[in-house]
């Protein structure tokens, strides 16, 4: 008899399951509305101009080896990443007050910061501290916040289904009535699942009451630039709360922006109140990144890095994220306007007013089960879609589908 007899069968994770299912899928018609990833109107993965550019020259580069990177990361990449989240003038920058953990990922960089905390934030192991992530989340959030030892996860108010937006009242209404210190994952920009994200001066009432009310601000910025099509819009949120003095966390991921999904390329942002706090912290993520994953690749980070740090190559990598960001708004604006045509029964302004990769479309559970058995169109049981899984060929058969699910399913 096996020693691991005993252990239990996990369910699959079901943005991988939903590929798999659409890949057995023998259907002509089929789409695959669920991975987390861009493609091209023809369907296919892209890789950025620029990344093919830069890879070249590393592998000529007869000055570069394979020798280990420090703990934290390579230093170019942590310094340029940490800048594009908070600005090349910021002044927390200056005050020498932000550092940064080159992680595997943004999951990577979530797991460093949630690691991080239950350690060292709210008194020393403090796992009974409230998490709080947005109701809908990425699913992961629950799961790496938990996995790091916090008992206490829990939703804060974020979607109205009713009005399909943000629900602000409840959101504020979290804020005020949430233990004190407690930690708040913030979606920096392009919000998973919904694609709603508050306006400036939403934001700005969000970052009031939580100076007013001593909480923790964790932000989760995985597609800056992918949003808009420009940087600094989409950072604004991370920038305000840095200039109204928060000390605070950014996890960055380079996988949507770069393309790089599969490099695991990551990055810890670290706002701290001072030079010598920010020194005692980065020498305890030491610590728990040698016992993680000891050091990080390399391959990836050096791509950022030298994109980020050559002008000409930043401005290149800027132009190929906003090809993305125009395409995604393209097929918005597209699917919007056919489901008007087709007079598809419900209101559809919010497909063009959520930003991103993804679209929250208001499709319940049944009626995205008949689209995936009837329609052989794969989406999340959430209702949410990838807005890069739409081309210009498949887009009126995915208009004719909601509206025929709508029509026929309540």
């Amino acid at each position: 008899m096996s020693v691991f007899c005993e252990v239990p069968q996990a369910a699959p994770v079901a943005v991988f399951k939903l590929t798999q299912d659409f890949n057995n899928d023998q259907d002509p018609n089929k789409v695959n509305l669920g991975v987390g990833a861009y493609r091209t109107d023809e369907g296919r993965p892209w890789v950025l101009p620029v990344v093919k550019k830069v890879e070249k020259v590393i592998v000529h580069d007869d000055t570069l080896n394979h020798e280990y990177l420090p703990i934290l990361g390579l230093p170019e990449f942590r310094s340029s990443a940490s800048k594009i989240a908070l600005g090349e003038d910021s002044p927390a920058i200056q005050q020498n007050r932000v550092g940064a953990v080159q992680c595997l990922g943004g999951t990577g960089a979530l797991k460093m910061g949630a690691e991080f905390l239950r350690r060292f934030y709210n008194g020393n192991n403090n796992t009974k501290t409230p998490v709080y992530v947005s109701a809908p989340t990425w699913e992961n959030h629950n799961a790496v916040f938990a996995n790091a030892g916090f008992e206490d996860v829990r939703p804060y108010k974020y979607w109205d289904a009713e009005k399909r937006g943000l629900d602000l009242d409840g959101f504020l209404g979290d804020l005020q009535s949430c233990p004190e210190h407690s930690i708040f994952v913030l979606h920096a920009c392009a919000h998973n699942p919904t694609g709603t994200d508050p306006t400036q001066e939403q934001w700005m009432q969000i970052a009031e009451i939580m100076m007013m009310r001593n909480l923790f601000v964790f932000f989760d910025s995985a597609y800056q630039g992918f949003a808009s099509g420009c940087l600094d819009k989409d950072a604004w949120a991370v920038r305000y709360f840095v200039s109204m003095g928060f000390e605070m966390f950014c996890a960055q991921s380079f996988s949507k922006n770069f393309g790089l999904y599969n490099e695991r390329v990551g990055n810890l942002t670290v706002v701290a109140r001072d030079a010598d706090n920010l020194k005692r912290i980065m020498s305890q993520m030491e610590k728990i990144v040698r016992t993680t994953w000891s050091n990080p690749p390399s391959q990836g980070a050096r791509v950022v890095a030298i994109t980020l740090n050559t002008p000409e190559l930043f401005d290149e990598w800027k132009g190929n994220v906003k090809t993305m960001a125009d395409r995604v708004l393209l097929m918005r604006a597209q699917l919007k306007a056919k489901l008007q045509a087709l007079g598809t029964p419900g209101t559809w302004d919010h497909i063009t007013e959520q930003i991103g990769m993804f679209s929250f479309t208001g499709l319940n559970s049944k009626q995205v089960e008949y689209m995936v058995k009837e329609k052989h169109v794969y989406l999340m049981a959430s209702g949410r879609i990838n807005m890069c899984g739409l081309t210009t060929k498949n887009i009126d058969y995915v208009a004719e589908s909601i509206h025929e699910t709508l029509t026929n399913v309540q």
